[in-house]
């Protein structure tokens, strides 16, 4: 056995930008798990993974060239279809001593074993152990389907009749073993040693690897390849930093990690360059130019300590040349027209008013089966409405309505049109350029908040109230079609409109019952009504709660209230933590168990009123006496919302409910003395579970 370090590097046309990074980490960890599976390579061995636009591989450390071989236990078939009744061994048992290549002579190794009151066949076998060259090819290929490649490219081998399916035509491999060659074929390509280095900057043509160790030496030496991705991004990252200070100590590249990540997968060998354009351009608005620069040029746009945008940008470029202003000012040239057109497109969309691009709304379609966005826009004006009254807000009625009505105004400009991820922000401006107020103006924008994890949320709570509004509406309206998410798959993003909505209720404390406001927008939008939908935003919030750090019981006993004030959850939480503190907790939850196991049992069809006359033992009468000190004054502080102090009055509870149990048959044979120590139960019970349903805390 030979132990070595392997290097793998497939070498392709340009692979998607966007998916470079997760398939070089893809192909590392398919092929490792392979290689863990056949004993060749430990779990905990280290690897070195690449990527680059022409190339992804890996560099494993400690690999064997043969694993060892091993004497397992393979399981037969059931003794009673091995032997027949004189123990003969059948036709069954031969051939599969044949298909795992044993013979008759290996019968005297067959032992039995008992499984589920059965007898079994076992027999050892030595095996050999796998061959690292024996086993590549299959590695590679099986490692390579397992890519998550979206779209498959279907091309032709050089023999004009093969055809081969990958996410870019392949042209070469390379697969050593220390200094050795392991022979294999993938993808119609023969591994050997050699590859090709940077398009345009490699100081060789054809470069020959000599140990899979030098691997990553040779590609930056001899081919101005940088072959990591971890390292090629903190090299881009740093130069941009350098750069930006280099021009100014007051400008910073535009901190985004996506547009890195992109750029790192579009170069090999990074440099970066700064380029200007004229600072009439900076009357546009800001966010409109450095989408412009990031989306169509991956330019890294410069901030001042301000947060404005400079009339400045960096370019990451895959060529060093001598003089670099030929490349400067070719990407200056390139970006004018970009920004001309921004510049035409406010130019015109200010010219008209918010409200007159309402009408286009018709012809903007949402849904196919929930109709355009004009339709859209009433559903959530109506939903907003009913928010607007059940806050008790009516002061704030009409610039809802207004907010409302301009929302989705901005769709019909040109400026969202050409960049969609703008809207909600063209409209800020646009209404600010009417002299629309601040507070209509941030509302039109903030809608859309939070639009992803850790966004800010909306400035006002008129913006509140429309946030809120039209993620009720993009829920109850998709759910009622038959568009909820599966598994994994969430295309409409709607447990990011569940996490927006209980962020914007728990972080601004908004006094709004969910489960009121959303019974009441299906029915005034006359939306289906979806059975899903209920306990699909309560998996939201459990799991939102659960990443806050709430224990998993704790979370289960407040939601099972179902109380639909989302703002309350995280105050009642505390609480039962604060309670689960003290003494009288586990028994008190048990007991509640208790209660609610008795009372389901018993069937009680309708809320049961107390006869005090009817309490006769002294346990129950001291349990009435007491119960109804501390249910009035626990409800009073459940309704000043004092949780903790609600909870902990019902420490006064424990040793009159234990007496009451040891001392009183609730099913006693006179039927008015049950059903009044029943609706004594269904008191307690009330009592008990108005912060939360206690009885989830019981172990």
């Amino acid at each position: 056995m030979k132990l070595d370090n392997l290097l793998i590097e497939l070498l392709t046309e340009e692979l998607p930008p966007k998916s470079q990074k997760q398939l070089g980490i893809a192909f590392a960890k398919n092929i490792k798990e392979f290689l863990t599976k056949h004993h060749l390579v430990n779990e905990i061995s280290e690897d070195l993974i690449f990527s680059t636009p022409r190339r992804i591989g890996l560099h494993l450390k400690n690999v064997k060239d043969e694993a060892d071989n091993e004497n397992v236990s393979i399981k037969l078939m059931p003794a009673s279809v091995g032997f027949d009744a004189s123990e003969k061994p059948t036709d069954a048992l031969f051939k599969k001593l044949h298909v795992i290549g044993l013979n008759e002579k290996a019968l005297s190794g067959i032992v039995k074993k008992n499984e589920n009151n059965a007898e079994i066949l076992y027999i050892n076998k030595n095996v050999e152990g796998a061959k690292l060259k024996d086993i590549i090819a299959e590695c590679i290929s099986s490692s390579l389907a397992r890519l998550p490649i979206k779209k498959m490219m279907s091309y032709q081998l050089a023999d004009g009749w093969t055809t081969v399916n990958f996410v870019r035509p392949a042209h070469g491999l390379i697969i050593l073993h220390g200094a050795n060659i392991i022979d294999a074929n993938v993808l119609g390509i023969s591994s050997n040693r050699t590859t090709f280095g940077h398009r345009f900057e490699s100081k060789k043509e054809i470069i020959e690897i000599q140990h899979a160790d030098q691997y990553e030496k040779q590609m930056k030496a001899e081919g101005a390849v940088i072959v990591s991705f971890d390292e090629r991004k903190a090299l881009i990252k740093n130069a941009l930093n350098e750069k930006a200070n280099h021009l100014s100590n007051q400008l910073t590249p535009i901190d985004d990690e996506d547009l890195l990540d992109e750029v790192t997968a579009l170069v090999e060998y990074p440099n970066v360059l700064a380029g200007e354009f004229e600072s009439k351009f900076l009357d546009v608005p800001q966010e409109c130019l450095i989408l412009s620069m990031k989306a169509n040029q991956k330019y890294f746009p410069l901030i001042d300590k301000n947060n404005k945008l400079a009339n400045q940008f960096l370019i990451v470029s895959n060529i060093s040349p001598k003089n670099s202003d030929l490349i400067t000012q070719g990407n200056e040239k390139v970006i004018r027209p970009r920004l001309s057109d921004a510049e035409f497109f406010y130019s015109q969309d200010k010219k008209k008013p918010l409200k007159e691009y309402l009408s286009q709304l018709a012809h903007i379609v949402y849904h196919n089966k929930l109709g355009s966005q004009a339709e859209r826009s009433k559903r959530v004006k109506t939903i907003a409405s009913l928010i607007v009254k059940n806050l008790n807000q009516s002061k704030l009625l009409d610039a809802v309505i207004l907010a409302c009505d301009l929302s989705k105004a901005d769709l019909s400009s040109n400026m969202v049109g050409e960049f969609p991820e703008l809207q909600g922000i063209m409209g800020r401006y646009y209404a600010l350029n009417e002299k629309i107020s601040d507070e209509i103006a941030f509302a039109i924008e903030d809608h859309y908040k939070p639009r992803f994890s850790g966004d800010t949320l909306p400035r006002s709570t008129v913006g509140d109230i429309v946030a809120i509004a039209d993620k009720i509406e993009t829920l109850i309206g998709l759910f009622s079609i038959g568009e909820k998410p599966t598994g994994d798959k969430d295309p409409f993003a709607l447990r990011r409109q569940v996490i927006g909505i209980i962020r914007i209720l728990t972080e601004k404390n908004i006094d709004l019952n969910l489960n009121t406001v959303i019974s009441e927008s299906i029915q005034a939008t006359k939306l289906a009504e979806s059975k899903d939908l209920n306990s699909f935003i309560y998996d939201r919030l459990s799991n939102f709660f659960k990443d806050q750090g709430y224990a998993a019981l704790d979370i289960e006993a407040v939601l099972a209230i179902e109380s639909g004030l989302i703002n309350e959850i995280p105050k009642r939480l505390n609480a039962i933590k604060e309670f689960l503190l003290l003494p009288e907790s586990e028994d008190l939850a048990s007991a509640n168990k208790r209660v609610g196991n008795i009372l389901k049992k018993a069937d009680v069809k309708s809320s049961l009123k107390v006869n005090q006359s009817l309490l006769t033992d002294e346990a129950e009468i001291n349990l009435y006496n007491t119960l109804d000190f501390v249910d009035a004054e626990s409800r009073k502080e459940y309704v000043g919302k004092n949780y903790s102090g609600s909870l902990k009055l019902l420490c006064k509870l424990k040793n009159p409910i234990d007496q009451f149990f040891k001392d009183v048959m609730v099913n006693d044979k006179d039927e008015s003395l049950k059903m009044n120590r029943l609706a004594l139960l269904e008191k307690l019970y009330s009592a008990m579970n108005l912060v939360a349903d206690l009885s989830k805390l019981s172990s």
